[in-house]
């Protein structure tokens, strides 16, 4: 792929964003929604087209039905800045984009036509011979716009504001849609590749969760813990493996390997995970097909998941931001022990639950 008459060539690392725990006050911010997908430069010049991940890899295997709408909506020769999502029932679904990183052409067509993917742009980068990422933020919105004035679905332009009281609204609305937060942007600001120049505001909340486990530090058996096995009850008082926490020192990793050592006599007697065990100690830790503590899968696969069980008499408050499905999207931050909490009142009704909110009503306009 040659891509030789845009301004600039594949690849360009993406501006990134730096983690805040409140909306930046003052003038001068543009808001827009976080995105839960796959972040993506589409380079497009005549028929040529290439999209390039956050790790500077191409995509286009992966979502062949972005092909064609790309180019219908798209600048004939332009950079745009955004990402990939699947949309379905009424809100986004990272598992599905996940599903599509497969090495089959035809289990990836096959998705393709089950859960279409869409592409989101935020940014404008480079259009005809101009290239765009010195002038301002506010500026390269109001390019956006135009560019994509005639744009149709499944290509959308992200809504965005300068209303930081509309953006606060927006990242408790749009969560119900399983959108991860909001994103701040300077108006006057240039797009600066590989800098972490923009502000995200994730939601975060925290659950008490029974330590059902743990696995050592990839050092070996013995020298620390690498991370804590985290499970809640549901409401038939099955425990569910919901995640791990891995926020710890190096000495608090040493330190627990003794803290930790009583719980470990006797833990697999009763261990609810007693067969989740058995079968990784043979080999075969998904055999059951559930989501076990220790089994592989393509994302994983390499890696040692085997863990040890523990009593479950401990319980620990960590922090989280989104929960997909039955389990913690991503790994949770240890906040506090709770040797005042009992291990059965971990249970899934005490997370926040967001009414769902369509997120047609998002992707259908600014």
């Amino acid at each position: 792929m040659v891509l030789d008459r845009l301004p600039f060539p594949p690849p360009l690392e993406p501006m990134l964003a730096k983690a805040s725990d409140a909306l930046p006050d003052g003038d001068g911010w543009l808001f827009e929604p976080k995105w839960d997908g796959f972040r993506a430069i589409v380079f497009r010049d005549g028929d040529e087209m290439l999209i390039q991940s956050r790790d500077l890899k191409p995509l286009d295997r992966y979502f062949p039905e972005l092909a064609v709408p790309l180019r219908a909506a798209l600048p004939d020769r332009c950079v745009l800045d955004g990402e990939v999502v699947i949309a379905r029932g009424g809100g986004l679904d990272f598992e599905a984009l996940l599903l599509r990183i497969h090495p089959a052409a035809s289990r990836v067509n096959m998705l393709a036509a089950e859960s279409p993917a869409s592409f989101v742009a935020w940014d404008l980068l480079a259009l005809g011979d101009e290239d765009l990422r010195s002038i301002p933020q506010g500026r390269r919105r109001e390019r956006l716009e135009s560019a994509l004035r005639t744009a149709a679905p499944p290509v959308h332009l992200t809504p965005a504001t300068r209303d930081r009281g509309l953006a606060a609204e927006w990242f408790d609305r749009f969560e119900g849609a399983g959108l991860d937060g909001v994103v701040a942007k300077r108006l006057d600001a240039p797009y600066q590749p590989g800098k972490r120049a923009m502000v995200k505001i994730k939601h975060q909340r925290t659950a008490d969760c029974v330590v059902a486990g743990f696995r050592w530090h990839k050092n070996g058996p013995g020298t620390h813990i690498g991370s804590l096995l985290l499970g809640l009850f549901d409401g038939e008082g099955t425990l569910h493996h919901v995640g791990i926490t891995s926020s710890f020192t190096w000495d608090r990793r040493a330190a627990l390997v003794e803290e930790l050592a009583p719980l470990r006599e006797g833990a697999l007697d009763k261990h609810p995970w007693r067969e989740w065990a058995e079968w990784s100690s043979h080999g075969d830790a998904d055999a059951s097909g559930q989501r076990l503590p220790g089994a592989t899968s393509r994302w994983n696969r390499g890696k040692d998941l085997s863990w040890e069980p523990l009593r479950t008499e401990r319980v620990v408050e960590v922090a989280y931001d989104h929960l997909q499905g039955t389990r913690f999207r991503h790994a949770t931050t240890f906040r506090r022990w709770r040797p005042d909490k009992p291990p059965a009142a971990c249970r899934y009704d005490q997370l926040d639950e967001t009414p769902a909110y369509e997120i047609a009503k998002i992707m259908g306009g600014a």
